[in-house]
Order: structure tokens, then sequence, then C-alpha cells
């Protein structure tokens, strides 16, 4: 066996243990979290270049 071999099935083996642990339920939590942190974000920067340009 070549250490080529070795190293990509330790990777896949990791890969695959690491994707079982995720629920559907946990991967659209996150989605929704990145939405909305990202809507809070640009409307903080929109208020915020209002206010100095006043």
């Amino acid at each position: 066996m070549k250490l080529n071999d070795i190293r990509i099935g330790t990777l896949g083996g990791t890969l695959c243990s690491i994707w079982v642990s995720f629920s559907l339920g946990d991967v659209m939590q996150t989605a929704l979290m990145a939405v909305v942190g990202t809507f809070v974000s640009y409307v903080t920067s929109r208020l915020l270049g209002r206010m100095r340009k006043k």
C-alpha cells in the first residue's frame, strides 16, 4: 500500500464520520442564522452610512 492510498483512505473515513454527525436541522439552523446575520449587517451598515451623511 502506498502512503497516498493511506492518506486518501484516512481522509475519506474522517469526512464520512463528520458528515454523519450533521443533521438536516443543524444545517438549516446554520443557514437561517447566516441569512439573519447578513441582513442585520446590511441594515446596520446602511443606517450608519445615513448617520454619517447627516
